[in-house]
């Protein structure tokens, strides 16, 4: 699983953590840091969205053979409570899948288990397997590319 999440940057540098994910299900944690408050000292809504985007995108990992390559192309999220301090939980599932598409949802909740923010979202497969400049660890279809860290980029 930790694989899953180290070949995006984006989400090490919020210290998101993948505690599960498996058959259409994930819960992810990311602690509140001041580097993620907005001016009032509350959790960004931006960071939330992102932890929520992220458990529902390893849901869907968790159903799909590996280097599937999927998009968010809608999301919908009602924020309920702020965040000022703590461990933050997300709780994802896949509801459906209709060809290419995904419906997801996530819940977060805070460190007191109150819920904090709900989230709807529906993804779509790449029509082509491969994205163009994007290979991952492993993938050695690719001639002329070298390992950095757990994904490789193409040479220039």
């Amino acid at each position: 699983m930790k694989s899953w999440i180290s070949c995006a940057p984006f989400e090490r540098l919020l210290n998101m953590e993948i505690v599960e994910a498996s058959e259409g299900h994930a819960t992810l944690t990311m602690p509140f840091l001041v580097d993620y408050a907005q001016g009032a000292g509350l959790m960004h809504g931006g960071a939330l969205v992102s932890l929520a985007d992220t458990a529902v995108v390893m849901a869907i990992k968790s159903i799909l053979p590996p280097l599937s390559h999927f998009a968010t192309i809608h999301c919908e999220t009602r924020f309920l409570r702020p965040v000022r301090k703590g461990i933050v939980t997300a709780r994802a599932k896949v509801i459906s899948r209709q060809d290419r598409e995904f419906q997801g949802q996530a819940t977060l909740y805070d460190e007191d288990g109150s819920t904090v923010l709900v989230f709807s979202s529906t993804f779509k497969m790449a029509g082509n397997a491969k994205i163009r400049g994007v290979v991952f660890e492993g993938d050695s279809a690719v001639p002329n590319h070298e390992p950095i860290g757990p994904c490789r980029k193409p040479k220039d």
